[in-house]
């Protein structure tokens, strides 16, 4: 017999497969079903002969309740598209080698996470890595003679010492773990002492060799970095990467520098990047070996500064910031042949675009403007690279050098796309905080119609630092919401990225101040510029600081809306920052610690405001996440019920500051708009 618990999986699970394996029959409004059913594709390679692409495409195995990714191959032209692996297991990570006849990848085919690699024709793929744990952040010299990938080790220990140590603990009868200095906990895993070192080892097979052994760092950053943040020197001589090796200030720092280290493991490191306390991170090479150019804050403790581009003249030279004067932050790095020009994408306006930058005069040309664009690389005359928006999932396109001739390159959720209806979307401005220029979205219902009257989701992004721009996200996609028969409207208030560095860092202590007032004067724009808004049935829905805003909000605009949605938001922000552990964001966005500076916790502290709540409210909160604590949400729920407020509590137990099981996301998703509906229609 099932539990009662299993039998309602069960009959989610079910109804799922029926919704998505017949959700394409004909044209339908977009719900949580499209947005699992859609293909993902991922860290697409260019071959060394710029003919070929291989990516990773990743499929929602609902009976698994995962997500599963197979190797792809396919013409830079967009001809040829083929599968390259089928295996059962996930296949991810490609890298190309230096002669174009081997795709190195990492798969968990064997039990484990180790190195694969494969023929691009196909046939079957071999096992390069036996390692008694799982690897991670392939790369391969420029040489082809060697490979570079992560593992998780006790620092000094090797991989071997390391999984004995694991099965100690495992076999042992006592749980208990002494810490003497935090993370205790990041994110949503728990620390035992392990850190990401960075191994080598020659492609062919042999010994990996640990290159930063007894260093009490990881490569790269968690939890976000990837192999990004790891490079080769062109002689293949050495290795250079990205890792925060400050002892026991670790949670509140964020002096990230870049290390180079010689293959052997047996030499000192050095340290590249020792003078800038800040972030640096993200190394490339020119094409011919003479520049390195590298991502580089300037303020240290703040994790939304700008990335600036440096460039210093390789082994020795001066460097030199490439994109000082430009108001933008950089996230990416890519040469073009004769090195006198980088591509990179960043932030803009409500879009992540795609720009060309002069190496010699720091001048920034836009290529490709609209949409949520990432992974740019060089094919022949084109830049290849990954774009989504708010119509559609990401696919690989094609533009000139100098920004003409676009082209899709792949299509691969094309008949998905079209059998589900999707609401249109447009972009507008108004006067936001002392009068200046604030950015908004607005995505129309399905199947809209201006006679009719729509009621509003007022969807608050996380961050704050943060965007709600032209993107198709798997989390917070306004189309759920236009496809269930709403208007969304997305402010991009002060503190958003995109707009400067000055409109980003203007909410250092004024979380409750200019961020409210431009979602009450933005709200207004959009109600007067869209009379088939109903400005009367209105419900606002927030996650991360969109849910410590909306806690906000209902102590301090408590009558504009019918029902609200927080998502992880915080509840108390002096008690908050005792409950995380990346504390150097609470204390750059307060102004310190609470005890040094406690009005800056107080001033806009939504726990202070509780006995003037009345909307009501949908609380979701998860078990893993440790950077909103759980008793946040549960803080929240207590208050509301205390107070008489109609309310529900979702809580996952198994999910972090995300919701990402495709049963878990279907849950949340129809929770959500059931609520939305009981309220506002």
């Amino acid at each position: 017999m099932y539990s009662a618990k299993t039998k309602q999986f069960l009959i989610i699970l079910f109804t799922s497969v029926i919704s998505i394996n017949t959700a394409f029959a004909q044209n339908h409004p977009f719900s949580v079903h499209n947005m699992l059913a859609m293909d993902r594709i991922g860290e697409p390679q260019v071959s060394p002969d710029e003919k070929w692409i291989v990516f990773t495409l990743r499929k929602t195995d609902l009976e698994a309740n995962k997500g599963r990714t197979d190797l792809w191959l396919i013409g830079t032209d967009g001809e040829n598209q083929t599968q390259l692996t089928t295996h059962p297991d996930a296949d991810f990570n490609p890298v190309w080698s230096s002669d174009g006849k081997t795709i190195f990848f990492i798969s968990t085919r064997s039990d484990s996470a180790q190195v694969w690699k494969i023929h691009p024709d196909g046939g079957e793929a071999q096992q390069v890595t036996d390692e008694p744990l799982d690897v991670g952040n392939l790369i391969i010299s420029p040489d082809g003679k060697y490979i570079a990938f992560t593992m998780e080790v006790f620092p000094g220990s090797t991989p071997e010492e390391t999984k004995e140590k694991l099965d100690s603990i495992e076999e042992s009868k006592s749980t208990g773990v002494i810490y003497e200095n935090i993370f205790v906990r990041h994110w949503d895993t728990w620390k035992d002492g392990r850190r990401s070192h960075l191994f080598v080892m020659p492609s062919e097979g042999g010994k990996a060799v640990d290159v930063m052994p007894i260093m009490d760092a990881d490569t790269p950053s968690k939890p976000f970095g990837g192999a990004e943040e790891i490079t080769f020197t062109p002689d293949s001589k050495s290795i250079i990467f990205s890792a925060r090796n400050v002892g026991s200030e670790e949670a509140w720092s964020t002096d990230f520098d870049l290390y180079i280290a010689p293959l052997t493991g047996t030499e000192s490191l050095k340290c590249l990047t020792e003078s800038n306390e800040a972030w640096d991170t993200n190394p490339v090479f020119s094409p011919d070996g003479k520049t390195l150019a590298y991502l580089a804050m300037e303020k240290p403790r703040y994790e939304s500064d700008r990335f600036r581009i440096i460039l210093q003249q390789w082994p020795e030279g001066e460097k030199r910031v490439l994109t000082e004067n430009w108001d933008r932050s950089v996230s990416s790095i890519c040469f073009s042949k004769d090195g006198q020009t980088i591509y990179t994408t960043a932030t803009n306006l409500g879009q992540v675009s795609l720009f060309a930058i002069d190496t010699n005069s720091g001048q920034v040309n836009t290529l490709v403007k609209d949409g949520t664009i990432g992974s740019p690389s060089i094919a022949g005359d084109k830049v290849i690279y990954a774009m989504n928006n708010l119509s559609s999932p990401t696919e690989l396109f094609s533009v000139d050098q100098e920004g003409g001739n676009f082209k899709h390159i792949t299509n691969i959720n094309k008949e998905k796309v079209a059998a589900a209806s999707m609401g249109d979307y447009e972009q507008f401005t108004f006067k936001g905080w002392n009068d200046e220029t604030v950015y908004c979205y607005v995505v129309k219902p399905v199947d809209f119609d201006s006679s009719k009257k729509y009621p509003v989701a007022f969807l608050i992004h996380g961050g704050p630092q943060g965007s709600f721009g032209n993107m198709f996200h798997y989390r917070w996609n306004p189309q759920a919401y236009a496809g269930a028969g709403y208007a969304a409207v997305m402010v991009d208030f002060h503190g958003s990225t995109g707009y400067g560095q000055a409109f980003c860092d203007s909410i250092r202590g004024d979380w409750g101040g200019k961020p409210l007032e431009d979602l009450k004067k933005g709200l207004d724009a959009a109600l007067e510029r869209y009379p088939w808004m109903n400005g009367e049935k209105v419900g606002a829905l927030g996650a991360s600081f969109g849910g410590y805003m909306i806690n906000w909000i209902e102590g301090n605009w408590p009558d504009r809306f019918l029902c609200m949605v927080n998502h992880d938001g915080n509840l108390d922000e002096r008690m908050a920052y005792f409950d995380t552990e990346e504390l150097w964001f609470p204390e750059w966005d307060h102004m310190g610690t609470p005890w040094s500076n406690p009005e800056g916790y107080e001033k806009h502290n939504p726990v202070n405001f509780v006995e003037n709540w009345k909307t009501p409210m949908l609380v979701i909160h998860g078990g893993q996440d440790f950077r909103v604590a759980d008793t946040q949400g549960l803080g929240t729920f207590n208050a509301l019920q205390r107070l008489g407020i109609p309310s529900k509590l979702l809580y996952f137990q198994d999910e972090s500051h995300w919701v990402q099981k495709p049963a878990n996301s279907i849950q949340w998703h129809e929770t959500v708009i059931n609520w939305l509906d009981q309220w506002l229609k």
